[in-house]
């Protein structure tokens, strides 16, 4: 009886230890996959019993994306697929990109890059139930570190919900596998063209192939930042005809640092029709201290990043599918967006990294400068009115340029009841100077990579040189039918009739004799007029711009205008 309830009490205390056991095991485990939730899936507040309208102040580390990003990329053997292709010592690290792919292929394809958003940015609260997007990204011979970053952080940094498809377009890489061994990554589609096409008509077989309601074209060669999305696909709920932008951060193209670029920059050009970044007038500045992250108005974008509603982006009529390559598209859109009822903006909640390179790292057919000029010069001709002959004053080798057939783009303007070049200019771009009629050559004064500059100063003031920098301002000058060099109401005046004589801005006056100039027969020299004096820099850093006898062959007198001879196309 005793030996019994011994047995008893053992087999009792066995079961005892084997429960605990279990539970301990089973609470491990349960903190182990909290443990690996909140590692991978960041958790976002819960605002579901909040007022809408009442800001949600997040709590440290609080992500505002979704609560489940796509993380399936985590399987994807990124070591194996860029090793692919990695540089081999002594190689050229810059050769077959133009950036550094040595740098570039040591970084983890999900690297953590800076939050560059305004702070106030993460106390948005987003719509919820914000439309899919079709990411559309193009590529030819893409470093796959590059483009492997691309397509994971548009997964990691964008809510999983809003994501419909990756579409990559190749455009007939040298080795198909770049872009098709990607297809393992979940969402993400690959097409690849027969030929070589160009990033237009790419973007276009992309666009016809996507099936969400809005499309989101990106570089191959990019990081998305926080949040970059939702701020993109509200601002086109709220306006279905807008057209949107992030800022661009810098990704350096030597050691792929990822550095801010500033929130008060908009896209324009000069009349060589080339873009270039505006930095916001002092107006607009002050006007947006109390709001600066609201959408920022922009002549242009830059072209490589921007979100469009599906239907809108058809019934403009996509791109320009004889456009060529690359370059000239990015005016073509801006253009057509503004005078056929668009906006565009730039959204300042919304950051994206890209690698800028110095040069292109693929051959254009017939050579770079051929296909850009023709592809501008189609632009142009079917948007800028009477306009374009400024562009023609800028480049004139453009005006031998082929442009081909133009005439279903001249139709698309007027089906779409397009406002003319003019109302642009007014209502849109007022920054841009338009020639007055009375001027005979317009713009910079160069004299090789430098340019003549009012360095700030007004009457009285000299004048000297300066790098040239492609925004006007102080290096904007025009030479008039009435011989005066115009600086805004103000004129080259020189001071003493002899050589070394100094000269300095003063109010325009027809009638002033020191104020008159003229180009040389060579359009080379600046001579003042009724004396064999020509404008000189070679002591511009001691005494400014004065001018000394008149001398050909010495290169400090050589000035050329950006737009010269602009009498012959007026």
């Amino acid at each position: 009886m005793i030996r019994r309830k011994v047995r008893f009490l053992l087999f009792l205390a066995v079961l005892w230890f084997v429960g605990f056991g279990i539970y301990v095991f089973n609470s491990d485990s349960d903190d182990r996959r909290e443990e690996g939730r909140m590692k991978f899936h960041p958790l976002q507040a819960d605002t579901s019993q909040l007022d809408h309208n009442e800001v949600v102040e997040p709590k440290k580390d609080t992500l505002y994306w979704d609560l489940n990003p796509d993380k399936s990329y985590q399987s994807f053997d990124e070591r194996t697929y860029i090793s692919k292709t990695i540089v081999n010592s002594g190689q050229d690290a810059y050769a077959r990109n133009k950036f550094n792919q040595v740098e570039s292929d040591k970084l983890k394809m999900d690297r953590d890059i800076p939050d560059t958003r305004n702070p106030l940015c993460k106390k948005k609260n987003w719509d919820k139930d914000l439309p899919q997007t079709s990411v559309i990204i193009t590529f030819h011979n893409e470093a796959r570190s590059t483009l492997l970053r691309t397509v994971v952080s548009v997964l990691n940094r964008s809510p999983a919900r809003m994501i419909k498809e990756i579409i990559l377009v190749d455009d007939y890489s040298d080795n198909p596998e770049d872009g098709k061994e990607l297809e393992a990554i979940s969402k993400v589609v690959v097409l690849r063209n027969a030929k070589r096409e160009g990033l237009m008509r790419s973007r276009v077989k992309g666009a016809d192939f996507a099936s969400a309601p809005i499309l989101t074209f990106l570089d191959s060669h990019c990081e998305c930042n926080q949040n970059w999305l939702e701020p993109l696909i509200q601002r086109i709920r709220e306006n279905p005809k807008a057209v949107v932008s992030p800022i661009i951060d810098v990704i350096n193209m030597d050691n792929f640092q990822y550095v801010a670029a500033s929130a008060d920059l908009k896209g324009g050009f000069d009349w060589n029709l080339v873009f270039k970044w505006d930095y916001m007038q002092a107006a607009e500045r002050t006007a947006r201290k109390s709001d600066p992250i609201s959408p920022i108005r922009t002549p242009m974008i830059a072209g490589g990043l921007f979100t469009i509603s599906k239907p809108w982006f058809d019934e403009l009529g996509k791109y320009d599918m004889m456009m060529d390559v690359w370059g000239g598209e990015n005016l073509e859109i801006s253009f057509r967006v503004w005078q056929c009822g668009g906006t565009l903006e730039i959204i300042p909640c919304s950051r994206v990294g890209h690698v800028f390179r110095k040069q292109h790292p693929y051959t254009f057919p017939g050579g770079s400068g051929n296909v850009f000029a023709r592809n501008t010069r189609r632009a142009a001709e079917v948007w800028m009115d009477e306009y374009k002959k400024y562009y023609y004053a800028a480049v004139p080798s453009a005006k031998n340029v082929p442009f081909g057939n133009i005439q279903s783009r001249v139709e698309l303007r007027e089906h779409l009841n397009c406002k003319p070049f003019s109302w642009y200019l007014e209502n849109v771009y007022p920054e841009l100077r338009v020639p007055d009629k009375k001027d005979v050559a317009f713009g910079a004064l160069q004299q090789g990579h430098m340019c003549m500059d009012t360095l700030g100063h007004f009457t009285d003031g000299i004048l000297g040189i300066y790098e040239c920098h492609n925004t006007g301002g102080n290096q904007e000058f025009a030479l008039t039918k009435d011989k005066t060099i115009r600086h805004q109401d103000l004129c080259l005046t020189l001071m003493e009739h002899n050589a070394g004589g100094v000269i300095k801005l003063h109010g325009c006056n027809d009638n002033n004799p020191n104020q008159k100039w003229e180009h040389t027969s060579n359009n080379r020299q600046l001579r003042f007029r009724g004396a064999d004096l020509c404008i000189d820099s070679k002591d511009s850093t001691t005494k400014g711009l004065h001018v000394e006898k008149c001398n050909n062959s010495v290169i400090t007198q050589h000035w050329r205008f950006t737009m010269d001879n602009l009498h012959k196309n007026l």
